[in-house]
């Protein structure tokens, strides 16, 4: 099952998902992990920009991942409690 990475911006709390080269806000622009994965991660937890940087499993293909967990999901649709503050980063629907 492919993988992808995500953390939350250090600063704001903001979702990230790792595009290759950097973060994004989206989580259509991330890139599936491979084997380097966990040394990705052990480089970005200790570089102090993200905060709980987690490999998650994922469904689809590039520009189109589904998160294969509800928590997930919620993450990459944005806040559950208001459909106005949704990022359009996933659709709710998915949910």
């Amino acid at each position: 099952m492919p993988r992808v990475l995500t953390a939350n911006r250090l600063e704001t709390g903001d979702v990230l998902w790792w595009d290759g080269c950097d973060w994004s806000t989206r989580i259509s622009d991330a890139v599936e992990i491979g084997p380097e994965g966990e040394a990705l991660v052990a480089d970005l937890v200790s570089a102090e920009r993200v905060n709980d940087p987690a490999l998650i499993d994922v469904t689809g293909s590039t520009g189109n991942w589904l998160p294969t967990t509800t928590r997930e999901r919620v993450r990459a649709s944005g806040p559950s409690v208001r459909a106005d503050l949704a990022r359009g980063s996933l659709s709710t629907e998915v949910i």
